[in-house]
């Protein structure tokens, strides 16, 4: 694994980002809560939730000639509403439009106020910024504890807070010192298979594809989350095996490190090893010692 390129990972993001904000307001007479990423191709990912159910809702679209247009999708991936915000202006903290449902064309007035932007520069500073996540649990729901220290460029994620939904009851909070990725910092799976929702916080990104993310495993009965100390490039849960499956790339994708592990009583034991480097004569990937790719 090659040093972390985190400082030009930040500076290329930046350069592509146009804009990211949390708001809060109404559609119609209900209270919600909205994340807005916007790149600089007017390309934008979003996602709200509604604050009396706190079900993140994740929506995606484009701001054209200072349109915003966000549809959201059924279960099927088939558009069934809009949110339309015309004149939309990231500087702007007031915020008006409609939601629309466009299978009974009913729509509902969108009024939200702008919380704070994601902005950077050295001499900005702020502390623990909350931000709703786009992932959640089945009866859990989390918000980013997000800084700007002063003198660093970027942001970075210091905490993550775990609240019960509908009732909104702090579980958990867990200190974090991780890398902010725009709008999908977190995830949420069965990492060591017992059934049971655990969740993940993506913690920085290295040379190439690689990556690596902080894995907190529930226990039921204290209804606690736990960091489970497993650690890897790029680790993939397949929950019919019950393996976990880590990718190390490098050199331009000339060596690849690949390996398996099981889980027994909360901790990832090495399964097997496997080394492939570049074969120019074959012009693919060829298994070699696992030496050969120390």
């Amino acid at each position: 694994m090659k040093p972390t390129l985190y400082t030009l990972i930040l500076l290329l993001l930046s350069f592509n980002t146009f804009g990211q904000a949390s708001y809060s307001g109404f559609i119609d007479q209900y209270p919600i809560e909205l994340v807005t990423n916007i790149y600089s191709d007017g390309v934008a990912s979003a996602f709200y939730a509604y604050s009396n159910y706190d079900e993140p809702i994740v929506i995606n679209g484009t701001l054209k000639q200072g349109k915003l247009t966000l549809n959201e999708k059924d279960s099927n991936g088939k558009n069934k509403a809009i949110l339309i915000f015309e004149n939309f202006d990231t500087k702007r903290n007031q915020l008006e439009g409609t939601w629309k449902d466009l299978n009974s064309n009913k729509q509902f007035k969108i009024r939200l106020t702008k919380n704070f932007d994601i902005d950077s520069g050295e001499n900005i500073e702020w502390t623990n910024r909350e931000i709703i996540q786009s992932s959640s649990l089945k009866d859990k729901y989390f918000k980013l504890l997000i800084s700007k220290a002063k003198g660093d460029f970027y942001a970075t994620v210091t905490g993550v807070k775990i609240f019960e939904k509908k009732t909104d009851k702090l579980v958990q909070q867990i200190d974090l010192d991780c890398q902010l990725q725009g709008l999908n910092n977190m995830s949420v799976g069965d990492y060591n298979f017992d059934n049971l929702e655990d969740f993940s916080v993506f913690q920085q990104s290295f040379a190439g594809p690689n990556t690596s993310s902080l894995y907190y495993l529930y226990n039921p009965k204290s209804n606690q989350y736990f960091d489970s100390g497993f650690s890897g490039v790029s680790l993939e849960f397949d929950g019919k095996t019950k393996r976990i499956h880590e990718r190390d790339q490098c050199c331009a994708g000339s060596i690849v490190t690949t390996a398996e592990y099981k889980v027994i009583n909360n901790k990832m034991v090495l399964v097997k090893k496997r080394c492939f480097k570049w074969d120019d004569k074959k012009e693919e990937l060829v298994e070699r010692k696992i030496e050969d790719c120390q």
